[in-house]
């Protein structure tokens, strides 16, 4: 299974990034898919994560600017962010949960990152 994501970049307080992560390969099912961030030196933490029925869960920090969206016939996922803060620079990982085949367990796996810069 391989997660590409895409959308990082700069951009300045205030502004907004579209991330977008789609899953491909051996994949029977998707339980949850979502996005974790992380500065060097911390550890990864929860952006938002949502299930395959669209119950979402966002960490404290986003809470209100950010929204997160998936398609289950596309295994794909997307982050909007908006009014982009400084503290929200890092690394922004994708995340998907999956199973291979029917009645397996869910395996999870990483997208390679993208750079998120919020900066003036």
């Amino acid at each position: 299974v391989q997660l590409q994501a895409s959308g990082g970049g700069s951009v300045q307080p205030g502004g907004s990034l579209r991330l977008s992560c789609a899953a491909s390969g051996s994949i029977f099912s998707i339980s949850i898919m979502g996005w974790y961030r992380q500065v060097p030196g911390n550890q990864r933490e929860l952006v938002a994560v949502i299930d395959s029925g669209g119950s979402t869960v966002y960490g404290d920090s986003v809470k209100g600017r950010f929204t997160i969206a998936r398609d289950n016939a596309k295994n794909t996922v997307n982050l909007q962010m908006t009014t982009l803060k400084p503290e929200d620079t890092a690394v922004y990982y994708c995340n998907a949960r999956v199973s291979h085949y029917y009645g397996s367990s869910f395996v999870s796996y990483w997208g390679q990152g993208t750079q998120v810069t919020v900066s003036s």
